[in-house]
């Protein structure tokens, strides 16, 4: 039988009149392997029950190591970000506004507030709506308001919290909980569409934009090449994305950001996606590569996670100087280098009014860093980063503003060791089957991961350096390759 655990704020927040199952809060789960082995126990089946699920939270930080812990865990990072914003759920609820009028036929024109328990409606002549809506977005409480505007319509879907039921409601929830914790575990479901137009989603205003003019071009060249019409869409598109078949993301990612909707939109719609929200979610936040990789035993620097509410001191085997990361940060943004204990705490309080968790990484200095792409788990171009110049970072932000960059060296693959080759494809492998670039540093005592990211930079003159037009092709064949495959599967096809 799996092995079961609730999450919660505190431990005072599990009612008395709910059964007695173990109970741990978020802050001790992410703090201690207590008992022994929890960390590393794959059978885990984990409830969290916090009262939410905002980005940057413990109990945020909770989904995102359970996942990287590889522990089911209820609801998944993908459905709390899901739940974040209407615009991001909604596509996966406004199918079911059709069946709304079935369900509530009859019905007089007041709002309505349905709760649903792990799958189960607190009033049961909605069930069929709660199981359309806990197979979307499965989370444990979840409280829907109906809304009639001339036809029903869905107008709030959001996460609830155990304080907020009544005694009738905690029995309805142990009910379901106890019929939950017995059964399977629940996945959203997703739809598929039809095919062959590419949109490739940029801001021809970003500052450092993963892929430079010339290089949209070149995909657009490209894609047309292998029967594939391209176009450069911006954010204003957003309403449009239904009129294609895939979707690439040129643009710098992030969670609380217009690409991680656009993702998660073009997904719900069918679309073949790069980067995918799965593969967004993942690589942009560093806490989550940091247990992921120790997970899999895949070498990185030595690192500890922070925590706004404990003593900020370092543990061994760290030692000063040492790397503070904001978790979501990218091309250097949100990194310090610290030399001793006063400038650690200075540093990470301000840190932490970014964010509840921090990093504090070992400290390796190299000449340059690697950058392996990956696409579909094989790599495909390898470049050489250096240091920005008097800097021990590849970009160098002055004070006041303004950016230098190090110089790159691109190599063709067979040229690059072979363990650097490896060690890539296996940390890619754990994100996904999408386009990575791996950040690998190579020192006397191996070589380690730094990063994995979900939108590696593919410029021309830099990255295509030796493949030239070949790297564009590349992609685009990919997408070209999961559109076909794509079809295949829905007409039945061999």
């Amino acid at each position: 039988m799996s092995k079961h655990l609730i999450l919660v704020d505190r431990l005072a927040d599990w009612p008395i009149d709910l059964p007695a199952l173990p109970v741990m809060s978020a802050k001790d789960y992410i703090d201690a392997d207590d008992p022994p082995g929890l960390a590393a126990d794959r059978e885990l089946r984990i409830l969290n029950l916090c009262r939410n699920y905002r980005y940057g939270s413990i109990s945020y930080y909770c989904l995102l190591l359970a996942e990287a812990r590889g522990q089911r865990i209820l609801p998944s990072v993908s459905t709390a970000l899901d739940l974040s914003r209407k615009t991001i759920y909604e596509p996966l609820t406004e199918d079911l506004d059709e069946d709304l009028q079935k369900y509530l036929r009859g019905q007089d024109g007041q709002d309505i507030r349905l709760w649903i328990f792990l799958g189960r409606a607190s009033q049961p002549a909605f069930q069929d709506l709660a199981d359309d809506l806990f197979e979307r977005l499965p989370c444990p409480l979840l409280a829907v308001d109906l809304h009639q505007n001339h036809r029903w319509q869905i107008h709030r879907v959001r996460s609830m919290a155990l304080a907020d039921l009544d005694a009738d409601q905690r029995r309805l929830f142990a009910e379901a909980m106890e019929q939950y914790l017995a059964g399977a575990w629940q996945s959203p479901r997703r739809r598929s569409t039809g095919r062959y137009d590419l949109a490739i989603l940029h801001d021809p205003n970003e500052t450092m934009p993963p892929s430079n003019p010339k290089a949209l071009k070149s995909f657009i060249r490209a894609g047309k090449r292998l029967g594939l019409d391209v176009e450069l869409i911006t954010r204003k598109d957003y309403g449009r994305l239904a009129e294609y078949d895939a979707l690439f993301i040129r643009e710098t990612t992030a969670i609380n950001h217009h690409t991680f909707r656009f993702a998660k939109r073009a997904e719900a719609e069918g679309l073949v996606v790069i980067d995918d929200p799965t593969s967004i979610l993942r690589c942009t936040n560093k806490v989550y590569l940091a247990e992921l990789l120790r997970t899999h035993q895949v070498k990185t620097p030595a690192t500890q996670i922070l925590r706004r509410e404990r003593n900020i001191a370092l543990e061994p085997p760290l030692d000063y100087p040492v790397v503070l990361k904001i978790p979501d940060g990218a091309f250097s943004v949100g990194v310090s280098k610290v030399r001793d204990a006063e400038e650690l705490k200075t540093v990470a309080e301000r840190m932490f009014q970014k964010s509840d968790l921090i990093l504090a990484q070992e400290y390796l200095y190299t000449e340059y860093d690697w950058r392996i792409g990956i696409l579909n788990r094989q790599p495909f171009y390898a470049c050489q980063y250096f240091m920005s110049k008097d800097h021990w970072q590849i970009y160098d932000h002055k004070v006041g503003g303004g950016m230098a960059a190090g110089n790159s060296r691109t190599l063709p693959l067979e040229r690059v060791p072979a363990v650097v080759l490896r060690t890539a494809v296996k940390a890619a492998r754990l994100i996904g089957t999408g386009l990575y670039g791996v950040d690998l540093k190579q020192t006397r005592q191996g070589v380690c991961v730094i990063e994995i990211n979900d939108n590696p930079n593919l410029d021309a003159g830099v990255e295509d350096e030796i493949l030239k037009e070949q790297m564009y092709e590349e992609v685009m064949a990919e997408f070209l390759r999961r559109l076909e495959q794509r079809t295949r599967l829905r007409y039945g096809g061999a």
